[in-house]
């Protein structure tokens, strides 16, 4: 059985191979074993603060087997970005240049930097082990995060949003920073992303040029990537567009990926999801639920795979052992969502 759940001290050394595999361009896990101890600690005391309201917090979670005791994966929320340090995108938008003297008229994009999502709540550190990518659990390890903005709106903006990975290649190089690298920086992409990471972000207003950047004069390579992302994303970004997500032109500045954008009343498993009293039972079929418990540091949600008429409009029948890894008991509430 997969159980997300909240990260823990002793996932360090789990985190830490995930933070091998996902390679160049993963920014939210740096490959420094300290500041990855430090962000399971930051996670840890976020789940157990009481808080109303959307502050610093950020939320580790991962999806652990519950047979091996290996973790397939994980998958963060930050609260609310940009409250400490500035959160930075480009926006690509356009100009016109018409002259009806000369009879000329065109459309320009340009991207100008700016500071708007400011305050929002980010979906973020998504990443599943290669050998986990079957069934429902890369559904598993991204909806789940829904459920649980849902069932805690105080701790939550109302606009959610997610940076996608851009285009880069097998060694980290972004044709995007590889033209900023040579007209603004002396630093390759993986080191600029890596100073990112682990929040060295002072260079990048130090650095940055200033005024918008007209799209027709990046090189060729840079214009094709802007709003792309890399092809191990496309499923990330398929799936939350399934949820209503849309693409508003917002791009990441080191690689112009893509950042997507819903309010959480829009969102389709929240829209989509309810509240079920459990009933222990035997509980059998193929239609597959997504089915959470109502805790915040004990959060647990799972899949389970039922009949229609194995529940109703107000109920849900679950095994002894499935109540036991979702942590409740019959009688209690939980969340349930379709796949």
């Amino acid at each position: 059985m997969m159980i997300l759940r909240p990260i823990r001290q002793d996932d360090f050394q789990e985190l830490l191979v995930i933070a091998e595999e996902s390679g160049h361009g993963f920014t939210s896990l740096p490959l420094n074993e300290e500041l990855l101890r430090n962000k399971i600690e930051r996670s840890v005391e976020s789940f157990s603060k009481p808080t109303a309201k959307a502050g610093d917090e950020g939320y580790l979670f991962v999806l652990e087997d519950s047979e091996s005791g290996e973790i397939a994966g994980t998958c963060g929320i930050e609260a609310a970005v940009g409250l400490d340090d500035a959160f930075y995108h480009y926006h690509l938008s356009k100009v016109i240049h018409s002259s009806r003297t000369l009879g000329v008229y065109k459309a320009v994009d340009i991207l100008t930097l700016c500071n708007d999502y400011t305050g929002a709540t980010e979906l973020c550190t998504l990443f599943l082990k290669e050998k986990f990518r079957q069934k429902f659990n890369g559904k598993l390890l991204s909806k789940s995060r829904f459920l649980f903005i849902n069932q805690h709106r105080e701790r939550f903006a109302p606009t959610v949003i997610a940076e996608m990975r851009g285009v880069s290649d097998e060694n980290g190089n972004s044709p995007f920073w590889q033209w900023l690298e040579e007209h603004f920086f002396s630093m390759d992409f993986p080191t600029a992303d890596y100073l990112t990471g682990i929040g060295q972000k002072v260079f990048i207003a130090e650095l940055m040029p200033k005024y918008p950047i007209y799209v027709n004069l990046l090189s060729k390579e840079a214009q094709q990537v802007v709003g792309e992302v890399h092809a191990n994303t496309r499923p990330a970004i398929e799936l939350l567009k399934s949820e209503g997500f849309t693409f508003n032109g917002y791009v990441d500045i080191f690689d112009a990926g893509p950042t997507v954008e819903a309010k959480v009343d829009n969102i389709r498993t929240v829209m989509n999801s309810g509240m079920r009293t459990v009933v222990i039972g035997d509980a059998q079929g193929e239609t597959p639920l997504m089915v959470a418990n109502q805790s915040i540091a004990d959060y647990r949600a799972i899949v389970v795979e039922t009949s229609t008429d194995c529940h109703d409009d107000t109920t849900i029948i679950l095994s002894q052992h499935v109540a036991d890894a979702l942590k409740v008991k019959e009688g209690d509430s939980v969340c349930v969502a379709a796949l």
